[in-house]
């Protein structure tokens, strides 16, 4: 048998200290019962209250064998062996879990929509606002209509009149086209919710995307082009105005989070609001394509103008319906948006 010099000192969970010329078979054989029995627990299924305690008695038992064993003349495979066991063990007893579907299906039906309905007074206020605004600078520019030459030359108006705007949604292929337009609506909707406990910056972008609204419809319907312009704009706009409202009110939601955070730690409440913030963003990456989607193909397409928007009415309706009813449902089972609560981690006491 192969002796191994072993330094005196290092000690195992039972306390015990080896020495010079243990035998590397006598070892092995000596802890064969707790490597398996921590090679169990770590394969179980769920661990009760006294398996817990164990597995982590067992991990420090563990890996001081394999420390002595590392600190002497080592056996590849029984080196290897013992940390892949170790690994196990501390994902095991650390918790760690892998994405599943029922991750993905939980977000969907319990975390984005939850997060949709519990902030809907603030994107539905944000959504009267902008449309507000966009109402009277159209209004302005029709009722002032030599500005408009301020802004763009003659010439400019015509060719956007009678060439540019119509062909802006049949300029490209309709795939590449869903793809431009879902990269950059969901750009915008990132922006506004990473800027958002800025504020400022928030109120700015969504007050440039207005006024282009509202000077773009002002023009189209000065120029006797308005049936052009809802037609085009109305079968996508809906849907796509609805998500940058939503992304514009959790921003501005956040930039509140710090201002007044209420009952809670001004931390905690940027932490919960930042990570409801962040399930918005990625739940609005597919209400944003199927927005993209609406554009490049519904659109620009030869269907009947009532027929072009109502498919944008549908999506609009679906999306609402959506956020009314399985937000409503998942509020009323205690999600709020945020992550699961072993996802969290700790939080630390706040003197009262």
């Amino acid at each position: 048998m192969t002796g191994l010099a072993y330094p005196a000192g290092p000690a195992d969970g039972g306390g015990r200290e080896y020495s010079v010329g243990v035998d590397l078979d006598a070892f092995v054989a000596a802890h064969q019962g707790e490597w398996n029995r921590l090679e169990q627990l770590a394969r179980h299924g769920s661990l009760s209250g006294a398996e817990a305690d164990e597995i982590l008695d067992l991990y420090q038992r563990v890996a001081t064998h394999l420390s002595v064993l590392r600190s002497s003349a080592p056996d590849p495979s029984l080196v290897t062996y013992l940390s892949s066991l170790l690994a196990r063990a501390r994902a095991r007893s650390a918790g760690t879990r892998s994405v599943a579907w029922a991750d993905l299906g939980g977000f969907f039906t319990d975390t984005f929509p939850a997060a949709l309905y519990r902030t809907r007074w603030w994107w539905i206020l944000t959504a009267v606002a902008n449309l507000g605004v966009a109402l009277v600078v159209g209004w302005w520019f029709l009722s002032h209509p030599q500005f408009e030459s301020s802004l763009m030359s003659p010439a400019e108006i015509d060719k956007l009149v009678n060439t540019d705007f119509e062909h802006y949604y049949s300029g490209f292929a309709a795939s590449h086209f869903a793809a431009l337009v879902w990269t950059h609506n969901a750009w915008l909707t990132a922006i506004c919710i990473a800027l958002g406990v800025l504020g400022v910056p928030v109120v700015y972008l969504l007050f440039q995307n207005v006024l282009n609204l509202g000077f773009m419809g002002a023009i189209m319907i000065n120029h006797h082009r308005g049936a052009l312009f809802f037609g085009l704009i109305l079968p996508h706009g809906m849907l796509e105005l609805t998500a940058v409202f939503v992304a514009g009110a959790t921003g501005l939601r956040l930039f509140w989070a710090w201002v007044d955070p209420g009952p809670r730690a001004r931390s905690r409440a940027l932490a919960e609001e930042g990570r409801s913030a962040m399930a918005v963003a990625l739940g609005l990456v597919v209400v944003l394509a199927v927005s993209g989607i609406v554009e490049a193909f519904v659109t620009p397409s030869p269907l009947p103008t009532w027929t072009r928007i109502g498919i944008g009415v549908t999506v609009e309706v679906a999306f609402l319906t959506y956020v009314f009813t399985a937000g409503r449902w998942a509020c009323r089972r205690g999600a709020t948006g945020d992550v699961a609560a072993r996802d969290t981690g700790d939080t630390a006491p706040v003197v009262g």
